[in-house]
């Protein structure tokens, strides 16, 4: 077969230098009711497709409906004709999906002149397209091992967000591109917390090296306020927020919901002081000659799983005025707790006394700290197992199970919601973003932590009840011994950040075959094999 003509050699080389000139002039789409079409880009596609180009790693943000998957598409078209050896794998959250990627690669090159594509197809399934260049595109569903045992060149992630595993797909699929391999992580929000939403947050915080782009629902040209009221019209809110105003905060099933959330996220301050093990203390106001306060704690085993925390609180106020989160054994965070307990006017000091808390317990009492929290049968949220509801003491801290918990999780969040309980803490923010409906359960999102939160809602709830609660006038030991049960058991246009710093470990970009679209002429060599 003859070789291409002048002009159509020179068009090659122009369309393998610049993808948005192939696609805008060369590239088809199948339309549900028009058949095949040419795909005319709108701005913000083409800017996608230069940001491709231009980063090694992009995630992107959007609102639904704006034909990234079709653009990503029709982009590894173009890198597996142009370039030889390009191993592109696109991971879907299932199989239909994978199959509609590839179905859209083929109606892409189906459409494409002869002479252009030079390159022949050596193998076609639903999920595969493989070239005699040595490069091919592959789609496959979401599971533990997908991609793991390949050597990556681009590495597409549609709807990353929605895809159960991401945390840890994530985690084996980065060092597929190792050997300088790309990726582009795509997704409408689905809530805060998980691996795509760090990722986000830290790309437009400039903290990773992805490229982050957001794509509202207004970067379309054809949407206007009209349509959007419309839109709103069949949608809730939490829709709203998830499927066209790239809201995170909004999108998912938090406890506490999410414009509540922003809401005390403008309210976090710096400590004045921190102090304790490695500064992990903050503390925002020194206590009042006269003020009472309450130091209520959650316990972790302190060997690299849960983190220990506590909070102060201003017993008249209801404000938080310190804080810790950290790692300790058991035994030493009852240490910290008496000196905060100490620095805070000898507060009411209650830790959870679940499992290890009662290590932390016992050290309370060695220390001889006297103004220790104690459950009564008026207590409110404090009805424990096996406890005698004719006697004045229970026993010493709060016990979380089955009938305390619900309580007062719904307490703390009507107080924050009705902003009658102040906090400052953005370690606290942080947690209550990953805090998130299981069924009926309130629990952290998987891969987050709740023991800041867990801390004070025991901290609210015991400011909220009444009756007494100090151990100042009792025989300890006696106390301890009748009462103990320890249980073992919008902006119109794309938003763009780059920047090339943070995630370790990170390989350095190559300088390979498509890293810039704007080579001169003199580097045209390249594309001889495809026009000889």
């Amino acid at each position: 077969m003859a070789g291409p003509t002048a002009s159509q050699a020179k068009e090659i080389v122009k369309c393998g230098k610049d993808p948005v000139h192939f696609i805008n002039k060369y590239a088809k789409i199948q339309h549900p009711t028009r058949g095949t079409i040419p795909f005319d880009t709108y701005d913000f596609q083409d800017e996608c497709v230069r940001a491709y180009i231009d980063n090694r790693f992009n995630i992107i943000v959007k609102s639904r409906q704006l034909g990234l998957s079709t653009v990503s598409a029709i982009y590894a078209v173009w890198l597996a004709i142009f370039y030889r050896d390009k191993n592109i794998l696109v991971i879907a959250t299932k199989l239909a999906v994978a199959q509609n990627f590839i179905r859209k690669v083929k109606v892409a090159l189906d459409a494409l002149p002869k002479w252009l594509v030079m390159p022949a197809v050596s193998e076609r399934t639903k999920t595969h397209v493989a070239f005699t260049n040595g490069s091919q595109v592959k789609a496959i569903p979401t599971s533990e091992d997908a991609g793991r045992s390949e050597a990556l060149s681009l590495l597409i992630i549609d709807e990353a967000a929605f895809i159960r595993n991401f945390d840890e797909l994530w985690m084996g699929l980065y060092s597929t591109l190792s050997t300088g391999g790309r990726a582009a992580v795509i997704s409408t929000p689905n809530g805060i917390g998980g691996m795509y939403h760090k990722l986000s947050e830290e790309a437009k915080e400039g903290k990773n090296d992805f490229n982050y782009i957001e794509l509202p629902w207004d970067v379309h040209p054809e949407r206007d306020d009209k349509w959007f009221e419309k839109e709103c019209r069949n949608m809730t809110q939490k829709q709203v927020a998830q499927e066209l105003l790239c809201d995170f905060s909004a999108s998912g099933d938090t406890f506490v919901a999410g414009e509540i959330v922003e809401m005390l996220r403008m309210q976090v301050e710096t400590p004045i002081e921190k102090w304790g093990p490695d500064g992990n203390v903050w503390q925002w106001k020194y206590p009042g000659k006269d003020d009472e306060y309450v130091v209520s704690a959650d316990v972790a085993r302190g060997d690299g799983g849960d983190y220990s925390a506590f909070h102060v609180i201003d017993k008249k106020t209801c404000e938080q005025v310190a804080e810790f989160k950290g790692r300790m054994p058991p035994d030493q965070f009852g240490v910290l707790l008496a000196e905060a307990g100490k620095r805070f006017n000898n507060a009411l000091v209650c830790p959870e006394n679940n499992t290890f808390g009662y290590t932390t317990v016992l050290k309370l009492v060695e220390l001889g700290y006297k103004n220790l929290y104690f459950k009564t049968a008026k207590d409110k949220f404090n009805i424990l197992y096996g406890s005698d509801p004719s006697s004045s003491i229970g026993k010493i801290g709060f016990h979380t199970n089955v009938a305390t918990r619900g309580p007062i999780l719904t307490l703390l969040e009507e107080r924050l919601r009705n902003r009658t309980l102040r906090v400052r803490s953005g370690r606290l923010i942080e947690e209550l973003k990953t805090f998130v409906w299981k069924g009926n359960k309130a629990q952290a999102k998987k891969g987050s932590y709740d023991d800041l939160v867990m801390a004070l809602a025991i901290g609210n709830s015991l400011v909220e009840s009444s009756g007494p609660h100090s151990l100042k006038n009792v025989d300890v030991s006696k106390s301890m011994l009748a009462g103990f049960d320890v249980n073992s058991n919008k902006d119109k246009k794309l938003k763009t950040v780059r920047h090339y710093n943070g995630m370790n470990p990170m390989i350095p970009m190559p300088a390979d075959a498509y890293s810039s679209s704007r080579r001169s002429e003199e580097d045209l060599e390249e594309f001889d094999w495809l026009i000889k």
